[in-house]
């Protein structure tokens, strides 16, 4: 059994001896350490493996010695820069008032400027929005005071309790519950160590984190905008292309009555998007909802839970089927994606689809030989699909739809318009390679999956769905 501590310890020597020792003599193996005191001086992460009953002991030991803190203990940094007149003792009086309150200061910066102010920045503990709030209101009658936004990526101004703000930050961006805590906190610390060891500065892994989840934030509401444009098939058939700024398509293909899904976004964005198939689909409520998938990463399964039935590659069946189990997808298998997919799902509120609402209707067999792979057939409406498997590049049991007579071919993450991308699609783009060090699983046998992929379109004018970014127009001559 595996358990992550995190743990809150003295910055004294013989600090974590002490926390060896304890797991030492209950028998519990130390798996992973990780500590940076540039980031946070007291917060030290201790992978764990032992027996239910050890782990228990390990708990009481470690909550008995004080290492075992509950949120509750936490307190806020709040960063605020006083317009001080430029003279002796124009500080002493704003000094008073922050003993007064019996606020700690963590950070001090001032320095002339040539005028006859300065911009001296404190950085102090306060232990909710009401001590705040009556010291600003004191303290605004000595000087002109602001809130300054805690920048992470540019300064440290506390860093004894860093992650817990950060944590708490990502929670208040979000509306998140508590028991989102402790994973937040832990995956976040995952992605630092990764990262950090492979030369990324710490604090631009928790900027990006910070950013990510406000770009996530921005989108919700009002301020979801995805751009939707209609694309012609035949008489009887079109399809809706769905882009929103943050996660995978939505492509709608309707064909002699029905409707297909392929693809959906972020279960964040459920209310904003269903809002959007009520006006697009007037029988939205009577209509038989069908969606295939191109993968199982969870920005194009946010939204399985509102179908009735999910169409996949068995591959993407068996993924599935072991997030519903409470295990490790074929994502999180991947120790460099694992934290990055724990953190989204945090971040999105993402479930898996029941697993018998899933039919896995196409089987690859054994090892593939080549990048790309025919595994069947398909047909909806007027399309007649042959249906590949890639090999893996980008996640196991991709797949991707051709239809040689219509020449329309739907292409997963395996094939994507980076250049018709909106601008808040590139933004949020950015951040998921920095994050995983890659979004593909193998990049060079992606690529391959990608060459086959245009190798195959035999000639005249394509329309390409990729699963980010506007429909490609792609021209294949004859030969």
């Amino acid at each position: 059994m595996k358990k992550t501590y995190i743990t809150t310890m003295p910055n004294h020597i013989g600090a974590f001896l002490k926390a060896s020792e304890c797991c030492a003599e209950l028998g519990v193996n130390i798996t992973r350490v990780s500590y940076n005191k540039a980031v946070d001086s007291h917060t030290l992460f201790i992978d764990a493996e032992g027996s239910e009953t050890q782990l228990i002991q390990a708990d009481e030991r470690l909550a008995r010695i004080g290492y075992l803190r509950g949120a509750e203990d936490e307190r806020s940094i709040v960063l605020l820069e006083f317009h001080l007149k430029d003279q002796p003792g124009s500080v002493t009086a704003v000094l008073r008032l922050i003993n007064e309150f019996s606020l700690n200061i963590s950070y001090i910066s001032s320095q002339e400027n040539g005028t006859d102010y300065q911009a001296f920045k404190m950085g102090l503990f306060v232990e909710d929005e009401e001590q705040l709030r009556a010291f600003l209101g004191r303290v605004e009658a000595l000087c002109p005071v602001r809130v300054i936004d805690y920048n992470h990526s540019e300064r440290v101004y506390d860093n004894s309790i860093f992650y817990r703000s950060f944590v708490s930050g990502l929670m208040r961006t979000m509306g998140l519950p508590e028991e989102c805590r402790d994973g937040l906190l832990v995956n976040s610390n995952l992605v630092m160590q990764m990262l950090d060891e492979k030369g990324l500065s710490p604090y631009k892994t928790f900027e990006s984190i910070g950013r990510f989840a406000q770009l996530l934030a921005d989108c919700r509401g009002e301020a979801f905008a995805p751009r939707i444009t209609e694309h012609a098939v035949t008489d009887d058939t079109h399809i809706t292309l769905i882009e929103p700024p943050c996660g995978s398509n939505t492509a709608i293909l309707q064909s002699k009555g029905e409707a297909l899904f392929i693809d959906c976004g972020y279960a964040l964005y459920r209310a904003e998007m269903e809002a959007i198939f009520r006006r697009l689909l007037p029988d939205w409520e009577g209509m038989t909802k069908r969606i295939f998938i191109t993968h199982a990463d969870l920005d194009h399964c946010g939204l399985l839970p509102l179908f009735d039935e999910v169409l996949s590659s068995a591959k993407s069946k068996e993924c599935l089927a072991l997030e519903w189990a409470g295990e490790n997808g074929f994502r999180e298998q991947n120790p460099l994606h694992k934290p990055y997919i724990s953190i989204c799902k945090a971040l999105t509120g993402y479930h898996p689809p029941r697993p018998d609402r899933v039919r896995g209707l196409w089987d690859g067999r054994g090892e593939q030989a080549e990048p790309l792979e025919q595994i069947g057939f398909f047909r909806f409406g007027e399309m007649g699909f042959e249906v590949y498997q890639g090999a893996g590049g980008h996640l196991k049991g991709e797949t991707v739809l051709i239809d040689y007579e219509h020449h329309v071919a739907f292409t997963g993450d395996i094939y994507v318009n980076m250049r018709g991308m909106t601008r808040e699609q590139a933004a949020y783009n950015q951040y998921a390679p920095v994050l995983m060090t890659s979004v593909d699983t193998d990049p060079k046998l992606c690529a391959e999956e990608r060459k086959a992929i245009l190798q195959r379109l035999g000639a005249g004018t394509w329309q390409v769905f990729g699963a980010h970014g506007m429909k490609k127009e792609y021209q294949v001559q004859a030969q």
